[in-house]
């Protein structure tokens, strides 16, 4: 019996997050809709590419094998194809022995306001639009951006998924963001230290970050008693804060009920060098110049959201 999807945390992911959909994107904004459809009908038993979220996907689902009828995790589709062309999506989806049984293809009209219909934790998607419509309105999306392939041969013999956070604009909101936009770092360091032991209100991947808390509880019940247990998931927070203002930032990691995320503290140092090391499956952050970056090498997704994103 299928778990129920209240219980489950429920990823929604676009066509073209999941797979790469470029070259029939440009067919689409250079030819039309008419000849896009023509293409993809032509070509529905050709397996698509795997593209940005895809190895955040696969090792996703993949976990859901440790955990017999539990089923912990759920992987929607919200594809604005239409339902002709989005046979070669479960097409591909059968090649890669991805489970993926549920979603919407809406031709053509807007994906982000089946989000709650759902009951989805986190929207990735490569639509510009669609996300930043869905981060304004309070759902947690991010903008798939295009760029590494290095993941995408992972160990299959490897159950380990790790994800990685920016802090603030990510996980929480842009408060302290806004301190040091208009204070700078003194009063940055001054505000955080004032509200050291009050926790930082919710930013737009605070309910994915909390269900995963909740993962790694279910996950160490599956580990009980064994002391070489590892766990499957490995959360970390890699931010470009320092040392001087990490305390309010751990009083917000105990309120939401994370006791197992690993914390990169770069104080101004460029993620890039930490995230290499981690390889991370995917990584959200709300500034379009860090992920440009960390694209190169790690699957990475920008959460459109605040201050940073203001003239974007």
């Amino acid at each position: 019996m299928t778990t129920p999807i209240e219980q489950q945390i429920v990823i929604a992911v676009s066509s073209r997050a999941l797979f790469n959909l470029e070259s029939e994107h440009h067919i689409f904004e250079e030819q039309g809709v008419e000849a896009y459809r023509a293409w993809q009908v032509a070509h529905a038993n050709e397996p698509l590419e795997s593209g940005t979220a895809f190895p955040f996907i696969q090792k996703l689902l993949r976990i859901n094998t440790l955990f017999g009828d539990k089923q912990p995790f759920r992987v929607v589709v919200l594809s604005r194809n239409t339902p002709e062309t989005g046979q070669r999506f479960f097409n591909s989806c059968r090649a890669y022995n991805l489970p993926i049984t549920a979603g919407a293809f809406t031709s053509g009209q807007s994906t982000f306001p089946y989000l709650q219909a759902f009951d989805a934790s986190l929207f990735l998607s490569a639509n510009k639009e669609n996300v930043f419509n869905a981060v304004s309105k309070g759902q947690p999306a991010g903008l798939v951006i295009p760029g590494s392939t290095a993941l995408k041969d992972d160990s299959e013999t490897d159950d380990e998924l790790r994800i990685a956070f920016d802090f603030d604009g990510v996980v929480i909101d842009d408060e302290a963001e806004k301190a040091f936009h208009e204070e700078g770092m003194q009063g940055f360091v001054q505000h955080e230290r004032q509200k050291r032991n009050i926790p930082h209100q919710p930013g737009p991947m605070h309910r994915l970050f909390t269900k995963l808390g909740q993962f790694q509880a279910l996950d160490a019940e599956r580990g009980k008693g064994d002391p070489y247990f590892k766990p499957v998931l490995r959360v970390s927070i890699v931010t470009a804060r320092g040392a001087m203002n990490e305390e309010r930032l751990i009083t917000s990691l105990k309120s939401f009920g994370m006791s197992a995320a690993e914390l990169f503290l770069m104080d101004g140092l460029p993620k890039k060098r930490v995230l290499d090391v981690l390889k991370p499956h995917i990584y959200f952050d709300d500034q379009l110049k860090h992920v440009e970056s960390t694209s190169e090498t790690v699957p990475s997704v920008l959460v459109p959201f605040g201050i940073n994103n203001l003239v974007l």
